[in-house]
């Protein structure tokens, strides 16, 4: 049995097991999508031509991937001027395999559901080690916890201070005040809370800067490293 359907001012014809390429549609992977604008259906005797869409008809598929075509390059040009522009696109696209053609009305048979875990599964997953939980760069280092403040600074830097600058939005400058205000690690950056942001950010003049370039995420990766 064969369809052809419209979709994103195309037409395509399939057959159950086809993979097309359609322009982009709402969707996750491995997700079901539904094409209700089917203009034809056939079986290899018997002919349906909509008018202009088959009654009862729909066409079902499995989104395999989102992915994206090959670059376009555009570019325009205005005669007797100076006007040039060149810009590349790339189409937003979606993979289907058409699982099923429905006719008739009939609805799309639903995906099976996982089966639930059984006691005895249960009961080994309750007696199975928990994973340790990773412990925080502060954790880490008790001596250097021990000597912050109540504005998480430290009089002078735990060994060698951090390259402050690795953080976006933190400068050559920025790090010198950083020092100055007694932060030197990563792992302070990361464990600031709410009011010592509020603070650090009114003391240096840079309202909001922490939170608009995420420093304490940054931080907190970078700590693993550092």
């Amino acid at each position: 049995m064969f369809a052809v359907i419209k979709t994103g001012g195309k037409q395509y014809r399939v057959a159950e097991g086809d993979q097309i390429l359609v322009e982009k549609l709402d969707g996750d992977e491995n997700g079901h999508v539904t094409f209700g604008d089917v203009l034809m259906v056939g079986d290899g005797e018997t002919v349906s031509v909509g008018a202009p869409l088959v009654d009862g008809a729909s066409v079902v598929g499995e989104v395999d991937a989102q992915t994206r075509a090959g670059k376009v390059m555009i570019y325009k040009k205005r005669q007797r001027n100076t006007y040039r522009r060149k810009k590349g696109h790339r189409q937003h696209q979606t993979a289907v395999t058409i699982t099923s053609i429905l006719t008739d009305g009939k609805m799309a048979p639903a995906k099976k559901k996982a089966a639930k875990p059984k006691a005895e599964d249960k009961a080994v997953e309750a007696e199975a080690p928990k994973a340790e939980t990773p412990k925080t760069e502060a954790a880490a280092k008790p001596e250097a916890a021990a000597a912050l403040d109540a504005r998480g600074r430290l009089s002078e830097p735990q060994g060698e201070a951090d390259d402050l600058k690795k953080i976006k939005g933190v400068g050559k400058v920025l790090e010198g005040k950083l020092n100055d205000a007694g932060i030197f690690h990563f792992w302070q950056v990361a464990a600031l809370g709410p009011e010592q942001i509020t603070e650090l950010e009114e003391e240096m003049s840079f309202p909001g800067r922490i939170e608009r370039d995420d420093w304490i995420a940054q931080a907190g990766e970078l700590a693993k490293d550092a």
